[in-house]
């Protein structure tokens, strides 16, 4: 029998000390260590390890406890890189206060991946960033640059409007519209 313990910090704590950052400046600093990574990314052991503002990449290395019943990585591993490389992608481009979450995963799976396969790095861009929505794509690609899956992700954005948006934008008294 084997055995797998990890070990998190609460996340909450972590992301209210950087809430005032725009989201590239808050990725930044897990990839400096200066922000450990959200429990999710520990129990899956992948870690970010680049983000600039439309662009994101994850790394990780498959392993047996990733395995399905017939034997390689389960699909959920890449999907999982991939989606928070995307992720990641839109939130590098929102500023302090805005949020997201993924609304739609298209993934396709082009090579299997098992412990043997090495290190495997999600890549990705933001093709598109609107006001609600932003589309992503991204890459699965091994230590010789061989991609294993491709995926798009559609993103929904919440942003933070600030008082000038609102005095400009809408009516002071909402009774008389």
């Amino acid at each position: 029998m084997r055995e797998r313990t990890f070990t998190w910090e609460d996340p909450a704590n972590l992301w209210d000390a950087a809430s005032a950052l725009s989201g590239v400046e808050r990725l930044q600093m897990v990839v400096d260590g200066k922000l450990p990574g959200p429990p999710m990314a520990r129990l899956m052991d992948i870690r970010i390890v680049e983000v600039s503002n439309g662009r994101a990449v994850f790394a990780g290395t498959p392993a047996e406890f990733h395995y399905n019943p017939i034997g390689v990585v389960h699909g959920g591993y890449g999907a999982t890189i991939l989606d928070s490389a995307m992720g990641c992608a839109v939130h590098s481009t929102l500023k302090a206060g805005d949020i997201y979450t993924t609304l739609e995963l298209k993934i396709n799976f082009l090579r299997p991946l098992t412990s043997t396969t090495g290190m495997v790095r999600g890549i990705a861009i933001v093709i598109h960033a609107g006001r609600t929505t932003a589309l992503a794509e991204g890459r699965l690609e091994d230590a010789g640059g061989r991609l294993c899956a491709y995926a798009s992700s559609t993103c929904l954005i919440r942003r933070v409007q600030s008082s000038e948006f609102r005095v400009k934008n809408q009516p002071a008294d909402r009774s008389r519209s």
